[in-house]
């Protein structure tokens, strides 16, 4: 077996630079972990449980901080992998079994920080063809996978953290960059990220989002969207004029098109759409409050669930459940307009769910039919 020398040392590399850019992975990591959870119970919440619908724009902010840290994972990762990676070449390779079961779990670490970052980063630009799976369930259970690892490398490694950050180090002789340069040039590159794609959320920042793959004004009538009517397959469908929104409660049916829509009290409310991506934008949103659509068919709003249905013959999401929460609100509406103009087909025309709290993938478009369950 031929044995290959290790690589240079860098003497910019140090137990105390890598401890600190571990911290910081961490918390990055630690609070996408979170943020990601929050975003996947509200799509699939626990049998039993409601998450609530205030405050309205409480799932734009997570959710868009999921992204922002996510993004400024990348360097911080590419700097802790370059300052341990002349470890994986010492020979010999396993010396015990507890330091080959610490090498693999190093190793479990590594991969599943690397699928989650760039599997992040090829979703926020909408770009699956690289990934030959579903890439919301694969984010999700990795996400668990990677928490696990990094938990039991902080066990592991926490004696010599605490070590390192108990001493100074002296700097390297060496003319040139300095560890906290170095550390400087990460954070700063780390920064400099978040604030050139966090425009896609905060709007006064959207002027300097120049890697945000989302504009928040950009879009049909001002807001962006991920799902054309063209790509949903209901742009002929959505227009037909003799469209009917079904309504069905236990003991009462309604069928009810347009002119009978608008005839009903009408509300206004400043709602965000708000993206997995990252991306969320307000809009001026005019409709039926859901709970009146409700009451209309005999229902309770107070003890009632929805089923909504769009126009979509098929579909992850063409359709959604409403709990009673978001049911009962007055900010949850059927909307019909959007900034005091009627929808735009791409923007769920003739009627399209908008509720505050709530995942864009569940706000759906192109409203075909209401089913209401009420608790006895």
């Amino acid at each position: 077996m031929v044995r290959h020398p290790a690589p240079p040392v860098s003497p910019l590399r140090s137990h105390r630079l890598t401890s600190v850019l571990g911290i910081a992975l961490g918390v990055s990591f630690g609070i996408c972990f979170l943020t990601g959870l929050y975003s996947h119970l509200l799509q699939h919440p626990p049998a039993g449980f409601a998450w609530p619908s205030r405050p309205a724009g409480l799932y734009r902010f997570t959710q868009g901080l999921h992204v922002i840290t996510g993004l400024a994972s990348v360097p911080l990762l590419g700097a802790k992998l370059w300052s341990v990676y002349p470890r994986l070449f010492q020979w010999p390779p396993v010396r015990s079994i507890a330091h080959a079961a610490e090498r693999a779990g190093v190793a479990v670490l590594v991969a599943a920080a690397l699928f989650q970052v760039v599997g992040g980063v090829l979703n926020v630009s909408r770009w699956y063809a690289p990934m030959p799976f579903f890439f919301t369930a694969a984010h999700y259970w990795v996400g668990w996978l990677t928490v696990g690892a990094l938990l039991v490398h902080i066990g592991v490694q926490l004696p010599t953290v605490r070590a390192a950050l108990s001493r100074p180090e002296p700097q390297p002789d060496a003319a040139g960059l300095t560890r906290r340069g170095l550390l400087g040039a990460v954070a700063a590159a780390a920064g400099l990220i978040t604030v050139v794609t966090a425009g896609q959320t905060v709007r006064p920042l959207s002027g300097l989002a120049l890697l945000a793959p989302r504009r928040p004004d950009v879009g049909p009538q001002g807001l962006p969207v991920n799902n054309t009517a063209d790509d949903a397959g209901v742009r002929s469908t959505a227009l037909d004029p003799a469209f009917r929104l079904s309504i069905t409660g236990p003991d009462r049916h309604v069928d009810l098109d347009l002119t009978a829509l608008n005839a009903l009290d009408q509300y206004t409310a400043d709602l965000p759409i708000a993206c997995v991506e990252g991306w969320s934008a307000v809009g001026t949103w005019s409709g039926v409050r859901l709970r009146d659509l409700v009451a209309l068919v005999g229902a309770d709003p107070e003890r009632s669930t929805v089923v909504v249905e769009s126009l979509e013959a098929r579909g992850r999401y063409r359709t959604s459940t409403v709990a009673t929460p978001h049911v009962r609100d007055p900010l949850t509406l059927i909307a019909l307009r959007l900034g005091g103009e009627p929808l735009h087909p791409d923007h769920g025309y003739p009627a399209r769910l908008i509720a505050p709290n709530r995942p864009g993938v569940l706000q759906t478009k192109w409203v075909g039919a209401i089913t209401v369950r009420e608790r006895s």
